[in-house]
């Protein structure tokens, strides 16, 4: 009985860091390439004064202005690309690198976060789902991977009931990395044509800040990515567990 219980452990660790480094390893690289571009990118064009010489914090308020959103707050918070938009408490912030920069790079990066209130303020949907989403995948990345394979080693009907809630759990925060790609992809949308109908930016201009934000989604789709294969590497233990 040992023997075979033994026997059972090992297979599963075997099937468990073979599949990692199959399904799982290859975008974690992926994701290490993208954020070293986009910081690559980010310092390339951050570099690049534009000629209208808003700095980040006016560009914002401006665009946040013009969209009806002067009730929005900006803030400026420390670190490098730490930019984000708070939609339950309504304020913008610009990480140190984006707040002051009269760079191209900052603009775009401000614009983007602008993007992100101005879908709020029309519901677009997918934000919407987004937000919904936070809770229950913070609690699925934090809980789901770890209760799945407290449930792979288990076995028995209690372990595959333990493996499938935690399969659950982990569905929802994979679900949010998903929802997350059209929303990136959409505020970098709207950034450029705010920055466009503003002036703020030249046509030349633009297409170099369309870089900075196109290097930035590509981190996203890494995340997605990993997160998706994470997922599907614990489905397939699960099915190899019961097989």
């Amino acid at each position: 009985m040992q023997v075979l219980l033994a026997t059972s452990a090992n297979s599963l660790l075997g099937g468990y860091y073979s599949s990692y480094l199959l399904l799982v390893v290859p975008f974690i690289i992926l994701s290490f390439i993208a954020q070293t571009l986009v910081k690559s990118t980010f310092s390339k064009y951050s570099q690049v004064r534009s000629q209208s010489a808003y700095r980040g914090v006016e560009a914002a308020r401006r665009l946040l202005n013009e969209q009806g959103l002067q009730h929005v707050m900006i803030e400026r918070v420390p670190g490098q690309l730490s930019d984000h938009y708070s939609p339950r408490e309504e304020v913008l912030r610009l990480s140190q690198s984006t707040y002051d920069s009269q760079s191209i790079a900052a603009i775009g990066v401000a614009a983007h976060e602008v993007g992100h209130a101005v879908q709020q303020k029309e519901n677009y949907a997918p934000n919407a789902i987004r937000s919904a989403l936070v809770g229950p995948a913070n609690i699925g990345s934090s809980f789901g991977p770890y209760l799945a394979m407290i449930g792979l080693f288990i076995g028995s009907d209690t372990g595959r009931l333990v493996t499938m809630a935690g399969i659950i759990l982990f569905s929802a925060a994979v679900l949010f990395y998903l929802v997350t790609l059209p929303v990136e992809f959409n505020a970098s949308k709207r950034a450029l044509v705010l920055v466009e109908n503003s002036g703020i930016l030249s046509a030349e201009e633009i297409k170099d800040t369309r870089k900075v934000l196109q290097a930035a989604a590509l981190t996203y789709v890494a995340s997605a990515l990993t997160a998706f294969m994470s997922l599907l590497r614990l489905i397939l233990l699960s099915r190899r567990r019961e097989s």
